[in-house]
């Protein structure tokens, strides 16, 4: 009678399987990968990845991976540069060869072909006695005992073993080059995470109103002047027009209840004095978390006690940071 695993526990034996075989890759480090990367930060061309099979999408993925890190990359399909992509290599190319066995048909035609090319050739290669990692110059030693299927049969450590390696190849460029958060913004400039790493207040607040009273202001006008702006509160600034102070529609509120003579009341009896402020250089994503620490909706944009305007919660939200 056939036994039925439950899918917890076949899980969990993949998952230690590709685990333990990255330990193992850990191990295999050696001055190889060290000259590798000497290598690509010496370039002056890009990265080429190659590759067939399973190992063809994972060089794609590590191209991806470079080219957002700072290592301009290209990927060429194995099988295509025998029928022409070849052209795509230039002559300061450095070209990198995913293959668990380093012994497929593809590779030993590519080979020699790469060779006249005279560009470096480093594997990525499970195999370390393989036709590929004897005619590379550098070896990237991705070496995977067994797959995790119970067939050995299914690309599953091999391929992690060798993503996990393409990662560390470019996060170690990535390191060495001093790239920063600025370049990674500007490699990303789409969507929420290129937003966290680019957007300023300053080009949301313009967008909005910029509510003032003076702190005399009586409370009807205060009221009508929140009203009118539809950001839920108006700064409160001096003769000077320095900020001293915020009224939000709270405010108001907790105020009507606690006196009788509520319309009798001006701005400074409801303002909150020394508000929270953000400046206009700073960048989004720290107004969102002021916001979130302080459990406010809006900030005021202020720089040198001089309002320059208001962002609020739903601008942040428009602008798919939170």
């Amino acid at each position: 009678m056939k036994v039925i695993k439950n899918p917890k526990t076949i899980a969990r034996s993949v998952l230690l399987a590709e685990a333990e075989a990255i330990r193992n890759a850990v191990d295999l480090l050696d001055d190889q990968f060290d000259a590798a990367v000497e290598t690509l930060l010496n370039t002056t061309g890009r990265l080429v990845v190659t590759g067939v099979g399973k190992s063809a999408l994972i060089g794609q993925k590590i191209v991806a991976t470079l080219n957002s890190t700072g290592t301009p990359a290209l990927f060429m399909h194995a099988a295509d540069a025998i029928h022409g992509d070849l052209g795509m290599i230039q002559d300061n190319d450095v070209v990198l060869i995913i293959s668990k066995s380093g012994n497929t048909a593809e590779i030993k035609v590519l080979l020699p072909l790469l060779k006249r090319t005279n560009v470096q050739l480093i594997a990525l290669v499970s195999a370390r006695d393989s036709y590929l990692a004897n005619h590379a110059d550098y070896v990237l030693h991705a070496y995977a005992e067994r797959e995790a299927d119970p067939l050995n049969l299914a690309p599953t450590t091999s391929t992690t073993v060798a993503l996990a390696l393409g990662d560390a190849l470019a996060v170690s460029l990535l390191e060495l080059r001093g790239f920063t958060r600025q370049d990674f913004a500007r490699y990303h400039p789409g969507g929420a995470l290129g937003k966290k790493l680019y957007l300023k207040v300053a080009d949301i607040f313009p967008h909005n109103q910029c509510p003032q009273v003076l702190p005399d202001t009586s409370i009807k006008d205060v009221i009508f002047t929140i009203s009118a702006n539809r950001l839920g509160a108006t700064a409160v600034v001096n003769e000077s027009g320095l900020l001293v102070g915020i009224v939000t529609d709270g405010d108001i509120r907790r105020l009507a209840y606690k006196h009788d003579s509520f319309w009798q009341l001006c701005a400074q009896d409801a303002m909150t004095s020394d508000p929270v402020s953000v400046a206009p250089d700073e960048y989004a994503v720290a107004a969102l978390q002021l916001m979130q620490e302080k459990d406010i909706t809006q900030l005021v944009v202020a720089q040198a006690g001089q309002v320059h305007g208001f962002v609020h919660l739903h601008d942040l939200l428009k602008e798919g940071l939170v």
